[in-house]
């Protein structure tokens, strides 16, 4: 899996950047994964033509030492389908500025 990884986040981080997503963010089924809804800017070609596969999504996995921005972008409707697959430039650009804004906002000097 292709990912962006913050690690050596401290105890305080942690805290901070779980109680933030809680409230922010959908969960996924597992514990400390959530979702970021792509935003329709970046859609590429073909996920803009595919209606009914969206929205279109990233996970984020926060574990205690880290946080994990996943490069896979996904349908959460339909399992297999061209539209989804490892981000593009636009998209990967668009996950690395949310990651900083979120380290940012949080005040996180990971």
């Amino acid at each position: 899996m292709k990912q962006y990884v913050i690690d050596q986040l401290r105890e305080a981080d942690f805290y901070r950047l779980k109680e933030h997503l809680g409230q922010n963010l959908e969960t996924g089924g597992m514990d400390g994964i959530y979702w970021v809804e792509l935003p329709a800017d970046v859609h590429s070609e073909v996920q803009r033509q595919h209606d009914s596969c969206q929205p279109y999504y990233f996970a984020l996995h926060l574990d205690f030492w880290q946080i994990n921005f996943e490069l896979l972008i996904r349908s959460r409707k339909v399992l297999h389908c061209p539209c989804m697959g490892y981000a593009d430039q636009r998209q990967r650009d668009f996950i690395l500025q949310y990651a900083d804004r979120l380290l940012e906002q949080l005040d996180i000097r990971a």
